[in-house]
């Protein structure tokens, strides 16, 4: 009673071979995803087939030039907000001190 078009087994080529609209769309999606993130570490494609790892090697070195760059940004901002807010707020501290009783 059971159907053989059911219980038939797909072949190996016909699993390779069948590719679904989502398949599709789920390859299109990582492919514009994959090129924002090399175009962010600023890799020219043409570089990439040319030599692959030293493409990679001078981006990752860009990343982390990028990275050490924004945190000396960061730091030397918080070190400037530091020098006004730190002693407004040891007065603000003091006051509610005193007031206390």
């Amino acid at each position: 009673m059971s159907d053989n078009s059911q219980t038939e087994r797909r072949t190996f080529m016909q699993r390779l071979t069948k590719i679904s609209s989502a398949d599709i769309l789920r390859l299109v999606f990582l492919c514009v995803l994959a090129g924002f993130l090399l175009a962010a570490l600023n890799v020219n494609p043409r570089d990439l087939w040319i030599d692959f790892f030293g493409t990679l090697t001078e981006s990752w070195s860009r990343f982390i030039h990028f990275i050490t760059e924004s945190a000396g940004w960061a730091i030397e901002y918080f070190l400037l907000g530091a020098v006004l807010v730190i002693p407004i707020w040891l007065v603000f501290r003091l006051l509610r001190a005193l007031g206390r009783d």
